[in-house]
């Protein structure tokens, strides 16, 4: 069962309702769910820019760290600076990931090595879309006019019946960032993938499965925890996969 405090809003296929009851609520609480209607508003998607963007998920390549705890992860990784005064957006030299110190306790201070995110990926309008719309709800909590550092994380957790495939081996916990949002790709075959988002006590204030594809989670992440259920296969003879686009915003 979804529990928690995230509604559907009277017009979540308005942009502007969307996006202004996405910072009142990240505000409030420090969550939000916003549903598929309102993302792809925001977004200016249609059916066919958003099969163009899912398509990027069928060309990521193995996380060889998740590999040794026996998960398959497929990923990349991308770093934009974005000036929000201007809006101008650049991305990055390609370098390794490493996690802030004290947030994620399997991967703290390593440096790890993803293959970056491919040209025509980066590029993608409903990419260049999303992460105008969340610099724009990160403002509700930090300055609105400022840079941002915004990394870009694309998932495909794979899970058989041997193994469920694991969003959050680290469990329950931080990425050190002001925003961190999860927006859903699509699922195949798959059950579980719980999301949950913790107060720093432990206390839960929002657990939904992320079903329908276009359904954009945002945390505060100085205020929250948050993890992931195992995947699971459906049709046992089948494999299961479960995309998702993370996207953090800190200052920088």
């Amino acid at each position: 069962m979804d529990t928690g405090t995230a509604s559907t809003p009277p017009a979540a296929g308005d942009p502007a309702t969307a996006e202004s009851a996405a910072r009142a609520a990240l505000a409030a609480s420090g969550v939000h769910l916003m549903p598929p209607a309102g993302a792809l508003a925001c977004l200016g998607a249609d059916a066919a820019s958003w099969a163009g963007f899912a398509a990027h998920w069928a060309d990521l390549t193995e996380d060889a760290y998740a590999a040794r705890r026996g998960t398959r992860r497929l990923r990349r990784y991308g770093h934009f600076s974005l000036t929000t005064g201007t809006g101008e957006l650049r991305l990055q030299p390609h370098t390794g990931f490493v996690q802030p110190g004290a947030t994620n306790p399997l991967y703290t201070a390593v440096d790890r090595r993803f293959d970056p995110l491919t040209d025509a990926f980066a590029a993608d309008p409903v990419l260049l879309r999303l992460i105008a719309l969340l610099s724009r709800v990160a403002g509700a909590l930090d300055s609105p006019e400022q840079r941002w550092s915004v990394k870009v994380h694309p998932f495909r957790v794979v899970a058989t019946a041997d193994g469920g495939g694991e969003p959050t081996p680290e469990g329950r916990h931080r990425d050190g960032v002001t925003l961190v949002s999860s927006l859903l790709v699509g699922r195949e075959n798959a059950a579980g993938g719980e999301s949950t988002v913790y107060t720093p006590e432990g206390g839960e204030i929002l657990s939904v499965t992320l079903r329908e594809p276009a359904s954009l989670l945002l945390s505060d992440d100085r205020r929250t925890l948050h993890g992931v259920s195992p995947v699971r296969p459906v049709d046992p003879s089948r494999p299961a996969h479960r995309d998702v686009l993370v996207t953090t915003f800190t200052p920088g």
